[in-house]
């Protein structure tokens, strides 16, 4: 028989995720059975399913407790992929202090916890760092949302973006905003079962002084982009920096500094978009490593039915 794989989406993603045709016909190809099924659906039996790869639950952030109990629950039914560590680990944001004091270049990241003087806390950041303009955003979040780039003198702005956040017990990432985002935008690089796949290019998504978006996610603006090679020497230390040994997919997403050094932005481990596309041959090799840690066997290249639930 088969293997049967889930590709775990949110209700308001499923027809957004442009990375879910290209994997269901690539796992087609390797002889899998591939599903797309809804995190929080309970009509959905996860244990009938071999392993579940998280694709696009992208509305957790405003559920974490919720979808963590999920993941919990799911892993004890099936093969959760990537498992409950890496997505724990990876969903707050706070994670960027532990690659920090691992000595990883990261773009500088503070954080404000609820509770604490917003104001106190702006005015301390900005003594630390000399930037013209900065981004607020959640420390748990996802698509952009409630994500604001600020100018610096704006402090008015700046506190009427944070206090609702914080009131409503959202701890807050603030970083000052790199200037080369807007020259050269960022560059994602793409590794599978440990090994680069592709690259693209993510243009700049937070304009001055803009609200943020109302939408699942904000549209992104996706390029071609070779990798330079400081750029790959950086994504592999950022996954030998990971402690949780190899992954089946990440995204590194870098950005360059005042100094034109590469630095992380973000590392992406629980539900990354990875635009096929962009790497020939990328959708099938993530389906047959996904089957080769559920079933250490070769895929047969049958071409089952694919559903959709």
């Amino acid at each position: 028989m088969s293997a049967r794989i889930a590709l775990v989406t949110a209700r308001a993603a499923r027809d957004l995720d442009a990375d879910l045709p290209p994997l269901l016909a690539a796992f087609a190809a390797v002889g899998a059975q591939a599903t797309v099924a809804v995190w929080d659906d309970p009509r959905v039996d996860w244990a009938a399913f071999d392993a579940a790869l998280l694709r696009s639950a992208w509305d957790y952030t405003e559920r974490i407790g919720e979808f963590l109990l999920w993941v919990e629950r799911a892993a004890a039914l099936t093969r959760l992929m990537n498992p409950p560590p890496v997505v724990r680990w990876n969903c707050d944001k706070h994670y960027l202090l532990d690659l920090a004091r691992g000595g990883l270049p990261i773009v500088t990241s503070e954080f404000i916890e609820p509770g604490a003087d917003a104001g106190e806390a702006l005015r301390g950041f900005l003594a630390r760092n000399p930037c013209a303009s900065l981004v607020v955003k959640p420390a748990v979040g996802a698509g952009s949302r409630d994500a604001r780039r600020h100018r610096r003198a704006a402090q008015d702005e700046i506190l009427a973006h944070m206090r609702p956040l914080l009131a409503a017990g959202r701890a807050l990432l603030v970083q000052p905003y790199l200037p080369s985002v807007d020259a050269k935008g960022e560059t994602a690089l793409v590794y599978i079962d440990g090994v680069f796949s592709h690259a693209f290019r993510k243009g700049p998504l937070l304009p001055l002084g803009a609200g943020s978006t109302d939408a699942l996610f904000a549209r992104e603006e996706i390029t071609a982009r070779t990798p330079a090679a400081d750029e790959l020497a950086v994504g592999m230390r950022m996954l030998r920096g990971i402690p949780f040994g190899k992954l089946l997919y990440a995204r590194v997403d870098l950005i360059r500094d005042d100094e034109a050094q590469p630095r992380l932005l973000e590392l992406e481990l629980t539900e990354p978009s990875l635009y096929f596309p962009h790497g020939a041959g990328s959708a099938e090799r993530l389906a047959r490593a996904t089957l080769a840690r559920v079933t250490g066997g070769q895929a047969t290249g049958a071409k089952p039915d694919l559903t959709v639930m």
